[in-house]
C-alpha cells in the first residue's frame, strides 16, 4: 500500500481523470515522484470498476482501491445490503475479509465486528478504508482466521460467522465447486460450528442448489440473489443442529415484488395446471429458475403452464408476476424459413433449435419491439408466440 496515493493532490488527480483510459495512464509518465504510473492506473481503473457496483465508495474521496481481482469478487453494495438484512446479532466474524465490503455493510446489525484477512497488504488497505468510512466497530485481524478460532476455546462465542471463499485457483482460473474454493468449505465447517451459532456463506451462482444443500448440511435457508434478472450469488444460512428442510428464497433486488419463499418438497408434491397459450405470457426471473420453483411459481400466482418442460406460464387476465410479462398477439405454427419477421427479440424454450439457428434459418435480425417465443406447447406442438412486452 503506497500511502502517497492518499495525498489530496493525488486524490484530485484520480477523480479528475476518471474518464481517462487506465492503459494510457500506465504507459505515460506519472506526475508524482513517489507514485508510479501503474499505481495511478490501478486506482483510476478500480474507481471505474465500482462506479455502479459500489456507489458509496465511488463518491468518497480517500478510498484506496484494492487490486482488480479483489474488486471483481467483492459483493456489490445492493447484494451486500441484502446479506446484512439476514444476519444480525451481537458479535460477527468475517473470516475471509477481502475488500471488507460485506463486513462494512453488515456492521450496522452488530455491536462488535471482526474482520480477518491473511493478505497483510489487503488488510491494511481495508483498515484505511474503514477509517475513511468511520466504521469504528470493526476490528482488523491480519492472519489466518481459523487459527484465531482455535485459540478462543470450545464454547461458541460468535453470533454469526461470515465467509466468501475465494473462487480463483493459483492460475487465476475460476472455480465454483465447494471443495475447490479457498478455504474448502466442507473441510472447515466442523471448526466453524464450534466457534459460532450461525454461519452465512456467499458462493458462486454456478453452484447447484441441491448439491450445495447436501454438502453444507445444517442449511436453514438458501437465498438465490439476482439483480436485474441476473443471478449474482447464492447465500447460505447454516445453523448448528438444524436438521429440517431448508427454505429456498428467490429474490431479484431490482424487482418490486417480495422474495419468493418455498421448500423443494412443496415443488416435488405440487401439480401444475396446463393450458394452451392464452392472452398473456409470463417468463419467470432468473432467481426463480435457479431456485427450482418451476411448479410453485404458477401455483402461487394462479397461472397455467404451457408444457411440463416449458417453464413459461399463461393466463386470460393480467397478474403481477416476478419476471417479464407479455401480451400474446399471435400463436403461429412453426414453419422454418417462412416467418414474416425481419427484426425481433428471439427466445427459445424447450425447443429443438437454438436462438442462433432460428435467427439464421429465418433471417431474423436482433432488436425491435416484437418478441418471438419459440416454444413447445401441449401435445409437443412447436409454436411461435408473437408477443408485446408489457
Amino acid at each position: 500500500m503506497n500511502k502517497e496515493i492518499l495525498n489530496p493532490e493525488v486524490q484530485d488527480f484520480i477523480f479528475k481523470n476518471f474518464e481517462a483510459d487506465p492503459v494510457v495512464i500506465s504507459l505515460g509518465k506519472s506526475p508524482f515522484p513517489n507514485i508510479s504510473s501503474r499505481e495511478l492506473a490501478e486506482q483510476i481503473g478500480g474507481r471505474k470498476k465500482i462506479k455502479t457496483k459500489l456507489p458509496f465508495w465511488f463518491n468518497q474521496k480517500g478510498i484506496y482501491y484494492p487490486p482488480a481481482l479483489n474488486l471483481e469478487q467483492t459483493s456489490s453494495e445492493i447484494t451486500g445490503r441484502y446479506k446484512a438484512s439476514i444476519a444480525k446479532g451481537r458479535r460477527l466474524l468475517d473470516i475471509t475479509g477481502g475488500s471488507g465490503i460485506d463486513t462494512y455493510l453488515m456492521r450496522e446489525g452488530f455491536q462488535e465486528v471482526h474482520y480477518a484477512e491473511r493478505n497483510a497488504d489487503l488488510a491494511e488497505i481495508t483498515r484505511h478504508n474503514m477509517g475513511i468510512l468511520k466504521a469504528n466497530n470493526i476490528h482488523i485481524h491480519i492472519g489466518d482466521a481459523l487459527e484465531l478460532l482455535k485459540n478462543q476455546g470450545s464454547n461458541p462465542t460468535w453470533d454469526w460467522i461470515y465467509l466468501d471463499p475465494s473462487r480463483r485457483k493459483n492460475d487465476r482460473s475460476k472455480v465454483f465447486m465447494l471443495a475447490d474454493c479457498e478455504p474448502a468449505l466442507p473441510d472447515i465447517l466442523p471448526a466453524l460450528f464450534k466457534a459460532g451459532r450461525n454461519i452465512l456463506i456467499k458462493t458462486s451462482p454456478m453452484l447447484d442448489v441441491t448439491e450445495g444443500t447436501r454438502l453444507l448440511k445444517s442449511v436453514r435457508e438458501v437465498h438465490v440473489v439476482a439483480v436485474g434478472n441476473e443471478v449474482r450469488e447464492l447465500v447460505w444460512w447454516l445453523q448448528e443442529g438444524f436438521d429440517h428442510e431448508p427454505d429456498r428464497i428467490a429474490v431479484d433486488l431490482k424487482a418490486t415484488l417480495p422474495p419468493f419463499r418455498f421448500r423443494i418438497s412443496e415443488e416435488y408434491q405440487a401439480t401444475s395446471d396446463f393450458d394452451e397459450p392464452l392472452a398473456y405470457l409470463y417468463e419467470p426471473n432468473a432467481a426463480l429458475l435457479k431456485a427450482g420453483a418451476f411448479k410453485m411459481t404458477g401455483i402461487q400466482y394462479g397461472l397455467k403452464k404451457i408444457h411440463l418442460s416449458t417453464h413459461l406460464y399463461t393466463s386470460d387476465s393480467l397478474v403481477d408476476f416476478p419476471g417479464r410479462r407479455f401480451k400474446i398477439l399471435e400463436n403461429l405454427n412453426y414453419k422454418p424459413g417462412k416467418l414474416p419477421f425481419k427484426k425481433a427479440n428471439v427466445s427459445a424454450r424447450n425447443f429443438p433449435e437454438s436462438v442462433a439457428a432460428i435467427r439464421k434459418r429465418n433471417r431474423i435480425q436482433d432488436g425491435g419491439d416484437t418478441y418471438l417465443f419459440f416454444v413447445r406447447t401441449l401435445g409437443d406442438a412447436l409454436r411461435v408466440l408473437v408477443c408485446q412486452r408489457l
